[in-house]
């Protein structure tokens, strides 16, 4: 089938969504001030928590049924409201600071995953296909890079590619078991690779709720922000995703590599 213009112009805009992603970006412009003042006023102990307080966040979103939403592939995406909810949240994690993050977290997560599976439903997936609920996690782990990348691995199609038989398998394990059960080894392992690169966005909204003064009406703001990246994350996915099954990996691939942008 040929690649039509309207292909073209959703494959570019997915890759504008997917390889400028721009959270710190974003936290700094909307807050006035740069994140880096707030990276400094985390605990000390921050990092070492980070990993065990993102599997937590995954894990507890995977595990809240968010996937039973009516499986009706193409129905428009409700953003809004889960922005609100994200954003009301934050209000109560803002209120709180950095101290709730351990709370706050798989409340938003959730809400961010059901969003993402609302977002693939309107891309024409079907939230009843195990492959799907696990495409719906892989998002997280876009747009930031693990501390483990050796610079090669950041780009949208590279973090696909080391996930692929983790997805895989633990897709598989949901065909046969009839069940999400988080606790199943493959879907620890695959969570667990997800949380690496998931943790460097909640590190940045850490440091930007951390920032003094910032409050309830900040930490708002600043999940807004959070769910309105991993919504980009997903729309760019998705439709990719979607080009995929009509055009073939490789072929979209390969246009997705020569779109260059001047802006």
């Amino acid at each position: 089938m040929k690649f039509s213009e309207l292909n073209q112009q959703d494959l570019r805009a997915a890759k504008r969504l997917l390889e400028n992603p721009g959270l710190a970006a974003k936290l700094t412009d909307t807050i006035g001030s740069p994140i880096e003042k707030g990276f400094e006023m985390l605990p000390a102990s921050w990092n070492q928590g980070l990993n065990k307080v993102t599997q937590t966040a995954l894990t507890s979103a995977s595990d809240a049924a968010i996937f039973t939403m009516k499986d009706v592939p193409g129905e428009k995406s409700s953003n809004l409201w889960h922005k609100l909810g994200v954003a009301v949240s934050g209000g109560v994690g803002g209120y709180f600071g950095v101290a709730a993050m351990a709370v706050e977290l798989p409340v938003s997560t959730t809400i961010i995953l059901r969003s993402i599976a609302d977002i693939a439903r309107s891309e024409g997936e079907s939230i009843a296909d195990p492959e799907t609920q696990m495409s719906c996690l892989e998002v997280f782990a876009f747009g930031g890079a693990s501390p483990d990348d050796d610079g090669t691995e950041t780009g949208y199609f590279a973090v696909r590619s080391a996930l692929a038989k983790s997805i895989t398998d633990a897709a598989e394990y949901v065909v046969r078991k009839k069940t999400v059960d988080s606790s199943a080894p493959v879907l620890v392992k695959l969570v667990a690779k997800i949380a690496e690169r998931f943790g460097v966005q909640v590190t940045q909204k850490a440091a930007a709720q951390a920032i003094p003064a910032i409050g309830a009406a900040g930490g708002a703001i600043v999940n807004t922000l959070f769910i309105d990246h991993f919504q980009d994350m997903a729309r760019g996915h998705f439709t990719v995703r979607r080009l995929e099954k009509v055009h073939g990996e490789k072929k979209v691939r390969k246009l997705y590599d020569a779109i260059t942008f001047e802006d």
